[in-house]
């Protein structure tokens, strides 16, 4: 479905998870992909919290490659919240989740090939939480904001886009029951939903879309759900809705 032949892609966070689909699915279509990670693969390990960590990443690019297609900020941050997390875990987290992002942008720009894309993976999370979560929820909420101010700066150079995944089983694990239903899909995600995503939007089909921020979460952020519904039961076993 789709040529990346003679393309470069980079893709942070690309070992293991999303990213690893992201990488596999660019090589399917002839890219080459260039992919930094903290854990063991086969072109760059590094921490992307570290700035000349990433200064170094983006020379071997450039030079091995002269340019950059597409670039896929797609490495996650820790998460920590107000209980657990220090001043210094806070701050890693927001290094990787959206300094990282922001600075190899800058550092890839001038070589920014015609045509290239800017894909970020934010979180469903940008838009709703769970109890101590604050270092992710912060950082993907800082990605997803950075998305449009990226495509405003690289009018004209690239398009950016960020998208927001919701419930992903790297394991592609098949639910059943409330953990399905409570989705309007009817199922869990699995990487190849966020994988093909980022490759269409690369894609020439997507070229008057930039700016934009695409949640792929099944529909489940759109369900409201109340006592009794999907399983989920309400501790006291009253039903307090309100409807307006």
């Amino acid at each position: 479905m789709f040529d990346f032949k003679n393309k470069i892609a980079v893709v942070t966070g690309g070992a293991r998870g999303i990213g690893r689909c992201i990488r596999e699915q660019f090589e399917k279509a002839g890219a080459t992909v260039c992919v930094i990670d903290l854990l063991d693969n086969d072109y760059f390990v590094g921490d992307l919290a570290n700035k000349e960590t990433l200064e170094h990443f983006a020379a071997k690019v450039i030079a091995e490659h002269g340019r950059v297609d597409y670039l896929i900020h797609n490495a996650a941050p820790v998460s920590c919240g107000l209980a657990n997390g220090s001043y210094e875990d806070f701050e890693y987290a927001l290094r990787v989740g959206v300094t990282a992002p922001f600075y190899l942008t800058k550092l890839f720009a001038p070589y920014l090939a015609s045509g290239a894309c800017i894909v970020n993976i934010s979180s469903s999370r940008d838009r709703m939480s769970q109890p101590e979560t604050e270092s992710y929820t912060a950082a993907k909420g800082g990605i997803a904001a950075l998305t449009h101010a990226l495509a405003v700066t690289l009018a004209g150079k690239a398009r950016v886009n960020s998208i927001s995944p919701g419930w992903i089983d790297n394991h592609y694990t098949v639910y059943e029951g409330p953990d399905a239903t409570q989705q309007p899909v009817g199922r869990v995600g699995v990487p190849t939903d966020i994988a093909h995503m980022v490759l269409y939007l690369c894609s020439d089909m997507a070229g008057f879309i930039t700016g934009e921020n695409i949640c792929i979460d099944g529909g489940m952020t759109k369900q409201m759900i109340y006592h009794g519904d999907h399983g989920w039961q309400l501790s006291s076993g009253e039903d307090q809705r309100e409807e307006r």
